[in-house]
Parts: C-alpha cells; sequence; structure tokens
C-alpha cells in the first residue's frame, strides 16, 4: 500500500509526454480537456471524457471512483464499457476490501504489476474478480485534494490486448491535474446545489411562492407553491412569460412595480422592494405580492441570471400540519396537549378545538393551562404567536 505524495511527477514521464504532445492529435486533446471541464455538468459526471480516454487509449473500461467504496458505504463509481451491476456490486460490497491497488502517489500512473510485482496475478481481486471479466491489464491513479476528497481512476484492458505504454500512461498524466480542478469544481457546485435544495424545501414548507426572472423578463425558475396559486387562475395567473392579473387596475400597478423594480436594481440593489395585493374573483383573502431585484454580483456576467424575484403568499394557503411529535418533544407537551396547540394555530377557538378532540370544554381548559405553564405563556394569543414563530413550521 502507497502512502500519498504531492511531489512533482517523475523525470521518466517528460519524454513520454513530449511523444504523446508530437503524436497526439491536438483536435483530440482540446476536445478532452474542453469535456473534463464540463463533466460537472453532466449526469453522470465526466460521462463524456471517461468514454473519450476509452477510445483514445484503445482500453475496455475507464472508472471514476468519485467516492472510493468503504466499509460504510458503497461508494460512488463512474464506469464507462460494458459493465454488468453484479460485477458493480461485488467490488463495492466485497472486492474493495482484498484491492490492494489503492492509495497510490498522487500524480503517478502506475500499472498493477509494476506497483506490486508479479504477486499481483496471484491476489484473490485479480483471480477472483478481475480475470473472470476477462480484464488483464489495469492501470491506475489516484486523486487527492486538500479539503479530503480522494478519487481513483481505473483504466483495464483484455488478455487479448498490449499492456499500457508509456504515451498511455501520459496522456493519463496530462489528464490528471485537469481531472483534480474539476472534482474540486464539481464538489463546490454540489455544495452550493445542497444548499439551494435545503433552501428551496423550506421556503416551500413556509408556503411561500416564488418566480425569478431574468432581466429580459424570462422566468427561470418557479417553485412548487407558485405553481399551485398561478394554476388555480384565481385572480392571478401566468401568460407565457407574463403574470396576469384579473383586474385592470391592479394588472396595471403589477406591471408598473415589476419595470420599477427590473430598470432600478442596477442602481438600488436589494433596496428596491414592491408590495401590492392582488383581488381575486371567489371572494378568497387576497394574494400578496412582493417584487424585489436582485442585484448582480461584482463578476456576474450571465444574461440569465435571476434579476428579479416575485414572491406570492396565499393568506388561506393550508400547508402539511407540523407533527404533534414535532410540537410535543420542542415544548414538552403531551400528546393531548400538542394536538390542543395546533389546533389552536390553525385559528380553531377553544370551544372548537375541545369538539374536535372529543373532549369535554374543562378537560380542554385544563390542558391550556398546562400548556401555559410548560411554554411559559399567559394567553392564548401568545401562545399561538410562539407556535407560529417556532421552527414547527420547518418541520
Amino acid at each position: 500500500m502507497q502512502g500519498k505524495s504531492t511531489g512533482p511527477i517523475k523525470a521518466g514521464a517528460r519524454p513520454a509526454l513530449a511523444s504523446l504532445v508530437s503524436s497526439a492529435s491536438w483536435a483530440y486533446v482540446d476536445g478532452l480537456l474542453g469535456a473534463l471541464y464540463e463533466g460537472p455538468l453532466e449526469s453522470p459526471p465526466w460521462n463524456t471524457v471517461l468514454q473519450m480516454l476509452r477510445d483514445g487509449m484503445r482500453a475496455d473500461h475507464v472508472t471514476l471512483m468519485l467516492r472510493p467504496p468503504s466499509a460504510e458505504s458503497s461508494g460512488v463509481m463512474i464506469s464507462t464499457g460494458t459493465t454488468t451491476v453484479e460485477a458493480t456490486q461485488s467490488y463495492e460490497t466485497h472486492f474493495f476490501s482484498l484491492d490492494p491497488f489503492v492509495r497510490l502517489d498522487e500524480g503517478v500512473v502506475v500499472s498493477a504489476e509494476e506497483l506490486i510485482g508479479k504477486q499481483w496475478l496471484d491476489s484473490a481481486v485479480y483471480k477472483e474478480y478481475l480475470q473472470p471479466l476477462g480484464i488483464r491489464h489495469l492501470l491506475g491513479a489516484d486523486i487527492y485534494t486538500r479539503d479530503g476528497i480522494e478519487c481513483r481512476v481505473r483504466i483495464t484492458r483484455s488478455h487479448e490486448a498490449e499492456p499500457f505504454s508509456d504515451e498511455d500512461k501520459a496522456l493519463c498524466r496530462l489528464v490528471l491535474p485537469h481531472l483534480k480542478r474539476s472534482i474540486q469544481l464539481h464538489a463546490r457546485l454540489d455544495s452550493l446545489e445542497s444548499d439551494r435544495a435545503l433552501f428551496a424545501g423550506t421556503i416551500n414548507r413556509l408556503l411561500l411562492g416564488i418566480v425569478s426572472f431574468a432581466q429580459s423578463g424570462q422566468i427561470l425558475e418557479m417553485n412548487q407553491e407558485a405553481k399551485r396559486i398561478l394554476a388555480e387562475k384565481d385572480g392571478l395567473w401566468l401568460s407565457g412569460n407574463t403574470l396576469t392579473v384579473d383586474s385592470v387596475q391592479e394588472g396595471r400597478e403589477l406591471q408598473r412595480i415589476f419595470k420599477q423594480v427590473l430598470s432600478g436594481q442596477g442602481e438600488q440593489g436589494p433596496g428596491v422592494v414592491q408590495a401590492l395585493s392582488v383581488s381575486r374573483p371567489s371572494g378568497r383573502a387576497k394574494i400578496g405580492v412582493l417584487i424585489r431585484a436582485i442585484p448582480p454580483g461584482p463578476w456576474s456576467e450571465s444574461k440569465q441570471r435571476p434579476a428579479v424575484a416575485v414572491f406570492l403568499r396565499d393568506p388561506e394557503s393550508s400547508g402539511s400540519q407540523p407533527s404533534q411529535e414535532l410540537v410535543r418533544r420542542l415544548f414538552g407537551l403531551t400528546r393531548m396537549e400538542a394536538q390542543l396547540a395546533l389546533l389552536l394555530t390553525e385559528g380553531l377557538t377553544l370551544d372548537e378545538a375541545a369538539e374536535q378532540m372529543n373532549v369535554r370544554r374543562n378537560t380542554a381548559r385544563t390542558h391550556l393551562r398546562s400548556i401555559f405553564c410548560k411554554t411559559g405563556v399567559t394567553r392564548q394569543t401568545m401562545l399561538v404567536r410562539l407556535l407560529l414563530n417556532s421552527v414547527i413550521s420547518l418541520g
């Protein structure tokens, strides 16, 4: 097993690299590097560049272990070539622990036999896993980053094929530093996407509709609550990329505000905020509409970035009820007390809540006094405010 190293590539790599540059097609190398940096945007990531490497190196498989298997996790592997689900699963669940071809020095591209010796062909992972799959030659390189990412690149050929040449290894070395940078970009994008998904889910649970528009007025994104409100077409709906209102006066005001925020965003930034209420022909409570500019960052250049966000609130929207268990654990209430507290937050009176719980009014009042004692409030309105301002709406 080899330790990590961040030293320079060995001197023997230079002649092979020079040979690669003189013999390889520049169009191929250019396409390879382009695919490397487009890889984080693909699904699965780097599928194109792995296929290009497989073709360019006349390999049977090129596999990127984005997260190598371990005792705690099956890992994440991206592979090109014919691979059965059973073969992948057998490595992820068993053979990874027997594999001696791991933890290579960073920057080194080496075959299994060069690293381990002739005994490689006697190893369990070769005899019981690779050989039955028709794999004879194995080339590898590992990538490590300062933030703890460890990835493995493995390239294979069959028994009938020639061993990997110095030019093959030089091509792999050429790719490695770019692949490392691309993996770091992918990790950053993945982190940002996780944050976005977290906050988007939270906004949806808060029953706040959001529609984002580009500078051109094109809709970029719309969350579930916004889709629900607009799909009802009760006073407010979407016509193409335009928010349309039943009331002519309110419609004019909405378009005036939208244009004002859109045109003023560059100067006043996040201070550009406007709001209005939209009447609904059904007679239900008006929809609250707030329009806010999204100022560009200091280095923004894309015309497809959000420039304006429109927030929609339906006062009569009834989302999923917070769980009684969450309320019970958060405030130390009993099951009946938690049920009563939630009914009160829905706007029911104590008598209505008692009737729905199928208990007497005096019993409900006893539960309410206990709730007051446990939460530290003294009035029903204070209790409702406490619950609505707590984290139960995020559960």
